[in-house]
């Protein structure tokens, strides 16, 4: 999942985030919509691009990745950037913070919702051809912005209320970037069993469950006693977000 790039024209503002190459960053004004946007400048821009929104609130970003496998098996691509966003927040945490997963795209901070995940690919592909692009998008939540008291509700949090820095926004997206590469080259380097390895780790705990991913993303689960293996899709869930706000377009509160 090599992120190749290409010369590109850039027509948004200067950026203030330094990330490595291969990256180049397009900034959005704050009613953006980096997930959207990078949809549709992804033919025409390219791998490493990454689209993010600046505001103070939330870390809201999508980088677009140009696969080298067909659809069924780059969607896994969707791993790889949700452990390179966990281990962003763990690079800005305190110690003994809890970071994680509800399968396969949602993030808690020590059991609180801060956000989650999608991924896109053009429409019409068919799970045997090789996607032109693919985009992971993130939204995580910095700072609370509802009246409520903090603490209040224990779901939802937001990172300034588990003891994250101020300002964190960009350095979520900085740190990100750095992951997503360690990511990508540990699944070349190693194959994609490490990597899925890291991203259910990061699952609740369940006794007498085992879980493992297979090659076309599906969360696969096998219980004690039991010889069977359930299947959880994973396309269905992309879908429809189970973090996301389908009204405020933001993570859940």
């Amino acid at each position: 999942m090599p992120l190749e790039t290409r010369a590109r024209s850039r027509h948004a503002a200067e950026p203030d985030l330094r990330l490595p190459p291969p990256f180049t960053p397009v900034r959005l004004r704050e009613l953006g919509d980096a997930f959207e946007h990078a949809k549709a400048i992804a033919p025409e821009q390219g791998a490493g691009t990454l689209v993010y929104v600046g505001r103070f609130d939330l870390a809201e970003f999508a980088v677009v990745v140009e696969p080298d496998e067909p659809l069924r098996l780059a969607r896994r691509v969707f791993y790889a950037g949700m452990v390179a966003l966990a281990d962003a927040l763990s690079s800005h945490a305190q110690p003994e913070t809890e970071i994680t997963f509800g399968w396969p795209d949602s993030i808690s901070v020590n059991q609180g919702l801060v956000g989650g995940a999608r991924l896109a690919w053009p429409q019409g592909t068919s799970e045997d051809d090789v996607p032109q692009w693919l985009v992971f998008g993130a939204m995580i939540r910095t700072v609370s912005m509802t009246d409520a008291e903090p603490g209040l509700n224990p779901l939802v949090t937001a990172l300034e209320e588990e003891g994250f820095g101020d300002g964190l926004s960009n350095h979520v997206v900085e740190s990100f970037a750095r992951h997503f590469m360690v990511a990508i080259d540990s699944w070349q380097e190693s194959g994609f069993g490490a990597l899925a390895s890291n991203y259910l780790a990061r699952l609740p705990v369940e006794q007498g469950l085992r879980r493992d991913i297979d090659v076309n993303g599906d969360l696969l689960i096998r219980r004690m006693g039991k010889s069977g293996v359930d299947r959880e899709a994973l396309v269905p869930r992309l879908a429809e977000p189970a973090w996301r706000d389908p009204v405020s377009k933001g993570p859940r509160t």
